[in-house]
């Protein structure tokens, strides 16, 4: 089939690369303009290296877009990891239309973050959604659904690295070979089921120590690696990436308050909060690369009682 990348980063990378791989025709490739001090968009650079006509537009609402897409006469075009709006004047133009990828189970969690928040929720399952873009946000009829577990322990990371970027490749691929061979079905979302989050940025990662600990650990999984949860000591901003939830082994330093430093151990040192512990095993100080929770507690000269949080 002839595709329209419509994409950035290493997923829309991946996701035309798995197309071309397989025999299929990439006409062209529409990525976001980078900005003036960020890495290298993966996917631009790719495209290039490979010679595929590339659009790089301001929006794809203009004009140019309309007419850019109507020249590469595609059958399908699919938009991997899109923050751009995409009208139905363009979304409309190849021969199939279009289909979108979103990594949770829509109608839930539509929006920007939609990884981060079922993680923070304490949710158990997530996914990811292909479906047909329409004006709204997320909105779109569903074509395509695959499940995720979300484990005790599984992070930010972990769910989109290891679960829902490579299983999301290949649930493009068969979305776009349901679609052209007209074997699909487009189920309208439940709007009744349906939630939006915006933004899941610093602002929303700080940690307060007062809650209980169930949910400042699902705060630090569903923030690790980005945007970091973090905390303060003595003004200075930290951000707690590896850690696990503990139950207190017993009543001891149970008198300290929430957010204090309760034990000190060879890898790790262990934070107080409501019903149990956060046991700490790496960090990101501010303005700082990422090292061990010891390593950092040498530093600081951490002991017993030490409070974050201040």
């Amino acid at each position: 089939m002839r595709v329209v990348i419509i994409g950035q980063q290493s997923f829309g990378k991946a996701v035309m690369e798995a197309f071309l791989d397989r025999g299929d025709e990439v006409a062209g490739v529409f990525a976001a303009p980078e900005k003036p001090g960020f890495p290298t968009d993966p996917l631009r650079a790719e495209a290039e290296r490979r010679n595929i006509k590339l659009f790089q537009l301001p929006s794809l609402t203009d004009s140019a877009a309309e007419v850019a897409m109507k020249s590469l006469d595609a059958d399908i075009g699919v938009m991997a990891f899109v923050l751009q709006f995409a009208p139905q004047n363009f979304v409309n133009l190849p021969r199939f239309g279009t289909i979108q990828y979103h990594p949770s189970l829509l109608p839930k969690y539509r929006g920007p973050s939609s990884i981060n928040w079922p993680i923070v929720c304490g949710d158990t399952e997530t996914g990811l959604t292909i479906f047909r873009p329409t004006d709204g946000m997320d909105e779109g009829p569903v074509i395509l659904q695959k499940k995720v577990p979300i484990l005790p322990d599984d992070t930010l990371g972990s769910i989109y690295f290891d679960q829902l970027f490579p299983m999301g490749v290949t649930a493009m691929l068969e979305a776009a070979d349901l679609v052209v061979s007209g074997k699909h079905t487009e189920t309208p979302q439940d709007d009744t089921q349906a939630s939006y989050e915006g933004w899941f940025r610093a602002t929303e990662a700080r940690i307060n120590w007062n809650m209980h600990v169930s949910l400042i650990y699902n705060l630090i999984r569903g923030s690790d690696p980005s945007p970091g949860a973090w905390t303060t000591l003595d003004g200075e901003t930290i951000q707690i990436l590896g850690a696990r939830k503990q139950a207190f082994a017993s009543s001891r330093h149970i008198r300290l308050p929430p957010g204090s430093i309760s034990a000190i151990g060879e890898k790790s040192f262990r934070i107080i909060a409501h019903g149990g512990e956060i046991e700490v095993f790496s960090v990101r100080p501010a303005n700082s690369g990422k090292r061990s929770a010891i390593e950092y507690g040498r530093q600081k000269d951490l002991n017993i009682g030490t409070r974050f949080g201040t």
